[in-house]
């Protein structure tokens, strides 16, 4: 156990350090908060809605409703923001933003189910833009062909961004410096004329001019606007290459949110004091006709569209490139490759064709909702990452920017509820995509360099399970199931009845291997009983290990035992092989008593030293003579672990069951014959012969059918020439078995 904790940290340590070094390597050319974060957010989020269709939301709501629509809109992404600062002042965070959160607290198969959508929606955001940029364009040059204004654009975005993120950042300033010199040109336009209109405060919600403007609801009004709002992860998409990120996300991501939720409630006022409520719903464009300078308002509607387009399209392939990392993509070494100033360039290529064929397409209308779905639950998860954490209360959670357990629910149940309110149908789809994503991930066995909360959610779950048995007072026979404690003085004794353990152990049940020295030197169960541990649990069986250090066989035992027996999860059989010697012997009878003291069951295997356990096709199970009246009742006396053993070794290997019973006389047999019979009914134990015998076990033994296995109880004091004898007559391997109390067969 030493060694494989010295291993794992040995492996932490390691990927930390190389995360350090890649950081100094290429620490020339990493990126800062204000144009690594703060620059591509804003820009995102102010995009083409600002500009086409904010006077529209607020033509029909009104100023308050626009206010309340941007306002609940800006709450969703600003909570969702503060759950992203709080994480990642939390970990080391890698590249692919929202991947590297979701991936060290709930795993790779997690992080990858929704790492691929994300890179999917992020990559297909591309082309959406371009259609947005070619709008902006015709609105100029309404002569120029839409194909090549689409190309042309694809070109120069792909051009960019495969020379550098650097150089697409220095762009961006160029835009951002046009977006603000728009934001000027409408500001100063509002000064400057002497006319302004009343407040409407409340609109009529009048609808659009495709519908005839025969009206639209507020949470519809809602759906058009909340895409406006998103693009809070574009900062955090790049957090491989940023110099601090976890300064840098938290301070980049709260400033564009907070910037870009005033402009856009001070634009709300400044549109409804420009333009009456109908003009603001008929005219898209009304930002652009009112301006004070429209070539500007123009240049910033393009700027807007291009820096969304760059920004998603020089982050979707560090997405890719990080998935590559941890292998959870066909051909994940060509997506990770990375050139040595850390472009990913072949991820940058591949995200090219994929923007390629979906312009291609012409029209991403149809799915453009799934695109938004995909967001909105990336933007879950990251909250939902932080209610977890801060629930867990594990001490390895202390982010230096905390924040209320509130913030981070309220962030996800918004992110539920906006997706539902804005298209149920693709939020059930976005949904089960993942989850379908989710499953094929398990079924990889990826293998993560670092750690995540997912044992200790399940810690918590266990204790709180715990707790909640433990206020329980009837008994748990009906949620009985095998845990096995298998002494181990030698690993290769295991060798012969791997398979017997494992079958009567699952599939719910679990194993304990008590190492045992004396035997065997202590490094050699060291090195192999974590191994033998793998092998149950590759075969469906949750298995643990541990190692007493005590001088003698039965103290080593007893110590395990008792230390054992006080745990929640604990066993309740004892797993032995029939002593071959007298202190063995001894040792074994002082065993069995203490365990019967500790509620603990006992099995006794008895291989036969030919046969083994054969073809698993039949097994006998003994019955104890109930004469003279052979009534049942509900406590069959010291049968039930017998019954239940042979019932899952039945149904482990689809093996036929003999039920068989010897009575000292024939005026008995009719009432054995009933007694088995509802003995199989009762236990629910299907297709099964009984046999009623009469004469002692060694006269009968011709009589009764030859199985692989023959079960048979014992008493608290065992009869050990009585086993070897039964092992010898029926020439099969043989077990017997001791309740502990706890068991029921009937339950």
């Amino acid at each position: 156990m030493g060694e494989d904790n010295n291993y794992s940290n040995a492996t932490q340590d390691n990927v930390l350090q190389e995360q350090v070094d890649e950081h100094k390597v290429d620490k020339g050319k990493l990126f800062g908060t204000f144009d690594g974060v703060f620059t591509p957010t804003l820009l995102t989020i102010l995009g083409v809605i600002m500009y086409l269709r904010e006077g529209w939301v607020v033509g029909n709501a009104g100023l308050l409703g626009a206010w309340l629509i941007i306002l609940i809109s800006c709450s969703i992404t600003l909570l969702t923001g503060l759950s992203l600062s709080s994480i990642t002042t939390n970990i080391r965070i890698g590249a692919g933003g929202a991947f590297s959160i979701i991936s060290q607290s709930l795993g790779l198969e997690v992080g990858g189910s929704i790492g691929i959508p994300l890179y999917l929606a992020q990559a297909l955001a591309v082309a959406m833009y371009i259609f947005g940029f070619r709008t902006g364009w015709q609105w100029l040059f309404p002569d120029h062909p839409a194909i090549l204004i689409d190309l042309c654009t694809f070109a120069a975005l792909f051009i960019i961004a495969y020379i550098s993120a650097s150089l697409a950042f220095r762009i961006q300033y160029i835009i951002m410096a046009i977006i603000a010199g728009s934001l000027i040109s409408v500001f100063w336009a509002f000064f400057t004329v002497p006319a302004q209109q009343p407040i409407t405060w409340w609109g009529t919600f009048s609808g659009s001019p495709e519908t005839m403007f025969t009206g639209i609801g507020f949470w519809a009004l809602f759906a058009v606007f909340f895409p406006a709002a998103t693009g809070i992860m574009a900062g955090a998409n790049m957090s491989g290459e940023l110099k601090n990120p976890r300064k840098s996300i938290p301070i980049g991501t709260m400033s564009a949110i907070v910037l870009s939720t005033i402009i856009y409630m001070a634009l709300a006022y400044l549109l409804i004091r420009m333009a009456t409520p109908e003009e603001l719903v008929s005219n898209y464009n009304i930002l652009l006709d009112r301006a004070a300078w429209t070539p500007i308002v123009v240049a910033g509607l393009l700027g807007a569209t291009f820096s969304s387009a760059l920004s998603s399209i020089v982050g979707a392939p560090r997405i890719l490139q990080a998935l590559g990392d941890h292998r959870i993509l066909p051909k994940s070494i060509w997506f990770s490759t990375r050139t040595q100033s850390g472009e990913p360039r072949n991820s940058i290529i591949f995200t090219g064709m994929i923007v390629l064929v979906a312009l291609m397409l012409r029209d991403l209308n149809a799915i453009a909702p799934l695109i938004t779905m995909f967001f909105l639950l990336t933007y879950a998860m990251i909250n939902v990452v932080v209610f977890m954490e801060q629930s867990l209360n594990l001490v390895s959670f202390r982010p230096l920017f905390r924040i209320p357990r509130a913030v981070s629910f309220l962030g996800a149940t918004g992110c539920l509820f906006v997706m539902f309110t804005i298209n149920s149908t693709f939020s059930l789809v976005a949904v089960v995509v993942v989850v379908s994503i989710h499953s094929f991930l398990l079924r990889q066995h990826l293998k993560a360099p670092f750690g995540d909360v997912r044992s200790g959610l399940f810690v918590a779950l266990a204790e709180w399970a715990a707790k909640k048995v433990n206020e329980l007072t009837v008994s748990r026979e009906r949620a009985w199931r095998a845990n096995i404690l298998v002494p181990v003085e030698d690993p290769q004794d295991l060798r012969g009845m791997f398979n017997l353990i494992r079958d009567i152990s699952y599939p719910k049940g679990f194993i304990k291997l008590l190492g045992l020295t004396g035997k065997v030197e202590k490094k050699e169960l060291h090195a192999r009983l974590p191994d033998i541990t793998r092998s149950f649990q590759d075969e469906g069986v949750f298995s643990s290990w541990t190692i007493i250090d005590v001088p003698s066989f039965e103290d080593n035992l007893v110590a395990g035992m008792e230390a054992l027996a006080g745990s929640f999860f604990r066993p309740n059989i004892i797993f032995l092989t029939l002593p071959s010697s007298k202190q063995r012997e001894e040792d074994t009878r002082i065993l069995i008593q203490k365990a019967s003291q500790n509620g603990i069951g006992v099995v006794i295997y008895a291989p036969h030293p030919k046969s083994g356990l054969g073809r698993h096709k039949s097994i006998n199970l003994w019955i104890d003579d109930k004469s003279p009246d052979w009534e049942i009742s509900m406590n069959l006396g010291n049968m039930d672990l017998a019954v239940l053993v042979g019932y899952k070794l039945k149904r482990k290997w689809q093996a036929s069951m003999n039920l068989i019973t010897t009575v000292a006389d024939d005026s008995q047999k009719k009432k054995a014959e009933e007694y088995i019979m509802t003995l199989a009914e009762l236990a629910r134990l299907p297709n099964v012969n009984t046999y009623a015998l009469e004469g002692s076990i060694e006269a009968i033994m011709h009589e009764i059918p030859q199985a692989a296995l023959n079960i048979y109880n014992i008493t608290a004091e065992p009869d050990f020439e009585f086993m070897r004898r039964m092992v010898e007559l029926t020439g099969s391997s043989c077990l017997f078995t001791l309740d502990s109390g706890e068991e029921s067969a009937l339950a």
